[in-house]
């Protein structure tokens, strides 16, 4: 409209200044291209170009409005279709209007930064879960690769520790659910959907299982939904945070602080390529772990982490804030410190649960206030390195979440009754013959060994050495085909064995020693071929007899 109006008005200001000065109607028709009709080809490449720029900068601004109005930590009923009207309206840009998308909290990485495939990641929101439930709390991230490797990581633990409950996911940050949403499409629960949804199901007895750093205010704020809570279940218990109670000073600490230092430490030397810390000391190399920070009184927990460093002798390990609270673990106070002490390389990591924005932007990000620019423009290290891993990934500490859940249930006198549990009780210690049955014909048992495999029960703890038909099966999983493809690690490996069938023929085949879950209950046992494609399979295992 605004193209039309202004050509119109343009082409007739001309025509009346032609017709003053005497123009020829029908000479104008017998050229080429008249004056006018090149000055009305000019306008209208102006006005198109005009247009189009405005075009632009609104299409965008539309976007950064939408963004916006999802960057909140209030979860409303139009919450869902705001999520979704905002991702319709940046795939409908183009890629240069994606470049211009600016607001309070908008930017062209909302949407458009690749942080990993959010397939991998199970928000394990499902339902009929039965009446055990473990909530695993966390403050949520945006980073598909971090969260299901450091989130991922934690709740895989705890569910294979605790298989006769269902581990479900809850973040604290709406913020971070809205953005995985409107991005991926992903649905995470808050807190209270997560609480509302495992009363529908009929959860009667939950374990909250937060994964924050320390009692800080993310802690309180989740003890106070689950408060609201707690008369709609039979029995609730919360476990400790990852550094367990804060204390009254920095000299306070206790030995959850300590594995988790020794932990980070491990991974942090290892990662770096030396054998240990003083081969690091040797080659003038300083680790600086950075958390969050905070303004709650749970801050000091970061001063007392600075002690365990100091006990367990890693002098060469400083702790650093983002948010710079505590004082002393300010960055300008931490590469004063580092300065004075003579180290020449530098080595960052997140002393977070979460490798996520943080650990990317505020550690390692190319900004002149990341850390990582900071120690550079100070000038006398020479190098400096960015290890971009979150506590969630380390075993170690997935095993202290799940000492922290025993911690609680123990203390509560909270008993669940675990089939696999009594199982085990009522077999001692010592060899069994048992039945190996699965789904599949093609995945069974070889035929010399009647369909059995000897069972070994040992401190609470059932494992099954199987012969197979073959060698086609490589590698077995205790869980999912889709968790299998991410968590290597916990690959079992073959063994090969040669077996005589009753016509004389000999045979390598290949063998396994899986963990047993349950007598005379199905579970879930993933395989892989030399297709290396992943396959689910349940199976069971039965008849048990007593090895004379």
């Amino acid at each position: 409209m605004k193209k039309n109006l202004l050509a119109m008005l343009l082409v007739a200001s001309l025509s009346v200044a032609l017709t003053a000065c005497g123009a020829n109607t029908s000479a104008v028709e017998s050229q080429p291209q008249t004056t006018e009709e090149k000055v009305e080809d000019e306008t209208e490449e102006v006005v198109e170009e005009t247009t189009e720029e405005i075009s632009d900068e609104e299409a965008a601004a539309h976007v950064a409005e939408l963004i916006d109005a999802i960057y909140v930590q209030t979860r409303t009923d139009e919450t869902d279709a705001q999520c979704e009207e905002a991702k319709k309206a940046w795939d409908a840009l183009t890629d240069a209007q994606k470049e211009l998308v600016e607001g309070e909290n908008a930017d062209p990485d909302y949407f458009g930064r690749d942080t990993g495939d959010a397939s991998l990641d199970d928000p394990l929101n499902s339902d009929e879960i039965g009446e055990n439930e473990i909530l695993v709390v966390s403050f949520g991230t945006s980073f598909n690769d971090s969260r299901a490797k450091d989130i991922g990581g934690i709740e895989k633990a705890i569910a294979e520790a605790f298989p006769s409950f269902s581990v479900r996911r809850a973040f604290t940050a709406q913020i971070i659910i809205n953005h995985v949403q409107a991005r991926d499409g992903e649905k995470i629960d808050n807190v209270d959907q997560a609480l509302e949804r495992a009363v529908n199901n009929g959860v009667k007895n939950l374990v909250v299982q937060p994964t924050h750093l320390m009692h800080g205010a993310e802690y309180d704020e989740l003890m106070e939904s689950v408060e609201k809570y707690a008369d709609k279940f039979e029995t609730v218990v919360v476990s400790e945070p990852l550094l367990g109670e804060v204390g009254a000073d920095e000299k306070v600490t206790n030995t959850d602080k300590e594995t988790v230092a020794d932990e980070v430490v491990a991974a942090a030397i290892k990662e770096a390529g030396f054998e240990d810390v003083d081969a690091a000391e040797e080659a003038s190399t300083a680790f600086v772990f950075l958390g969050h920070g905070t303004s709650h009184k749970a801050k000091v927990t970061y001063s007392q982490m600075n002690t365990v460093m100091n006990d367990l002798k890693y002098s060469n390990a400083f702790i650093g804030t983002v948010e710079g609270e505590p004082e002393e673990t300010e960055v300008e106070a931490v590469i004063e410190k580092i300065s004075e002490a003579g180290y020449k390389n530098i080595v960052l990591r997140p002393l977070m649960v979460v490798a996520g924005d943080h650990a990317n932007n505020d550690m390692a990000g190319d900004d002149d206030d990341s850390w990582k620019s900071l120690f550079e423009a100070k000038g006398v290290f020479e190098n400096i390195d960015c290890q971009i891993s979150g506590l969630g990934r380390i075993e170690g500490v997935q095993s202290l979440y799940v000492d922290h859940i025993n911690d609680a249930l123990a203390a509560a006198n909270f008993v669940i009754e675990d089939a696999s549990a009594s199982d085990i009780s009522e077999l001692e210690d010592g060899e069994y013959i048992a039945k190996f049955d699965t789904d599949s014909s093609m995945f069974h048992i070889n035929e010399t060994m009647n369909g059995e495999g000897t069972l070994t029960v040992k401190d609470g703890q059932m494992t099954m050495k199987i012969v197979l038909s073959g060698d086609g099966i490589l590698n077995l999983y205790a869980g999912l085909a889709k968790d299998a493809e991410n968590d290597e690690k916990n690959w079992i490996d073959h063994d090969t064995v040669k077996v005589t069938y009753d016509d004389g023929t000999e045979e390598e085949v290949n063998s396994f020693i899986i963990p047993v879950k349950a007598i005379d209950e199905e579970f879930d046992l993933a395989l892989v071929g030399k297709k290396n494609k992943w396959y689910d399979h349940k199976v069971i295992v039965s008849d048990v007899k007593k090895v004379q």
